[in-house]
């Protein structure tokens, strides 16, 4: 049931609230005084809600005992909703106090229909923010325990997307099965391989790295398997050893195993199931043991109902599959890594706009396009900080939002209250939002102001 705390002097008005509330299967704590009234919000913490007067002692109509008891409450529970009772002499500090954080003012006498509803709606929109903030708290502290159980290879990251990926990339490191990674150009497929790597058991092992897209097809199966001196064209009189074998105790990963070609497969299926390959241009059957890690942009399956990969080998590869969404779609990834790669560049922050312009951007080339946009910035921008025209976004890719469908996210609003001191003045102007405008975010998100 929720719960909301009446502060007033009269007990008249707390019995009609009191039972206004009741009626809707609202629970009401009352105090007469402010003092009384803080102490219950101590023993209350699941109070949602606080109804509080303007004045409590007689003949005193300013509205500065109302002022000081809002501020106190604020301290005790900086997002707590509080609903000031006015009388029309008090309507000037009741409006300071609305900028200041106050939920809303209610005149004497009130609407109950009017009032009810407020109630509801500001009760509704303080559990949703509760609800938001256990949340982050479980997911931040389930990104510290990861951390600290794992080698993660300094990853970053804030999505809830990449956290679940990352928790089964580290499962399945301890074990030797097959792992494919899946996802666009640039996301950070070979991060998640060395983050497989370096907490499995072979760690310490051989861990090769082949771009099968980058080798030409005439010499793709000598460097993944080796050949035979005179084995080609152009192959001399050396012994080549391949991939394959160098990467024996250790891990080999495939990066754009969609570009291996048809005779690569045969070859790739037979270590997989065997560990057993020959070297181009020799008869001698050859045995290796090791782990192998494939990533690819491309989808596989297609390429099975066209004919250019083989099916058989796509479920070795595929026996636990880590998908990687794009940039796009974990938006809360783009300021901490742009921040990150800016701590390689000196002293250098994003302005508000720059910020907004990153996470609008919709990031066809990922993570490295990030890594690119960010190291041209800092190295474009003489001062500190580094603006939105610098950062030198497509515009046709980088939509306009109208003025009114802004809505600046938690880490912005928090970043820019940081960047401005906390002077709402400046950091309205800096987000291009009114000052009631960034009052109402900032109490949505319950950040301290």
């Amino acid at each position: 049931m929720d719960k909301v705390l009446i502060i007033d002097d009269n007990t008249g008005i707390i019995s009609a609230l009191s039972l206004l509330l009741s009626l809707h299967d609202i629970q009401t704590l009352s105090a007469i005084t402010p003092q009384a009234g803080l102490q219950l919000l101590r023993e209350n913490p699941d109070v949602g809600l606080v109804i509080q007067d303007m004045n409590f002692t007689a003949d005193t109509t300013s509205g500065e005992e109302g002022r000081a008891l809002f501020f106190a409450l604020r301290e005790l529970q900086p997002d707590i909703p509080v609903i000031l009772l006015t009388a029309w002499t008090q309507l000037e500090m009741a409006v300071t106090l609305v900028k200041a954080g106050a939920a809303d003012y209610v005149g004497k006498p009130w609407d109950d229909n009017k009032l009810i509803a407020t109630i509801k709606n500001l009760l509704e929109l303080h559990d949703l923010q509760q609800q938001q903030r256990l949340t982050q708290n479980r997911e931040q502290q389930a990104r510290e325990q990861l951390r600290q159980e794992f080698d993660l290879q300094g990853i970053v990251y804030r999505s809830s997307g990449v956290q679940k990926l990352l928790e089964m990339a580290t499962q399945v490191a301890h074990s030797d099965v097959p792992v494919l990674i899946t996802g666009p150009n640039g996301a950070g497929k070979e991060k998640i391989a060395d983050i497989i790597q370096a907490n499995s058991p072979r760690k310490n092992a051989p861990y090769i790295k082949v771009n099968v897209g980058a080798l030409p097809e005439e010499l793709m199966e000598a460097e993944l398997f080796g050949a035979e001196a005179g084995a080609y064209t152009g192959a001399g009189n050396k012994v080549r050893q391949g991939r394959s074998e160098a990467a024996d105790g250790g891990t080999l990963l495939l990066d754009e195993i969609g570009e291996l070609s048809a005779s690569g497969q045969v070859k790739l299926l037979r270590v997989l199931q065997t560990g057993e390959f020959q070297r181009l241009g020799s008869s001698q059957t050859r045995k290796v043991d090791v782990r192998v890690i494939s990533a690819t942009n491309a989808d596989l399956a297609k390429m099975i109902v066209s004919g250019n990969f083989r099916q058989d080998l796509f479920y070795r590869l595929n026996v636990i599959e880590l998908k990687l969404p794009p940039l796009a779609d974990r938006p809360e990834d783009i300021l901490p890594l742009a921040r990150s790669i800016l701590e390689t560049q000196g002293h250098k922050r994003l302005s508000s706009q720059a910020q907004n312009a990153l996470t609008r951007y919709h990031w066809p080339g990922n993570v490295r396009e990030l890594q690119n946009v960010m190291q041209r910035a800092a190295v474009l921008t003489r001062g500190e900080v580094i603006e939105e025209e610098t950062l030198a976004l497509p515009a046709s890719t980088l939509p306009k939002a109208p003025e009114h469908s802004f809505e600046p996210s938690r880490e912005l609003l928090e970043q820019t209250m940081a960047q401005c001191n906390g002077i709402i003045a400046q950091a309205a102007r800096e987000l291009g939002l009114s000052r009631q405008a960034l009052y109402r975010r900032l109490d949505k998100y319950g950040i301290p102001y």
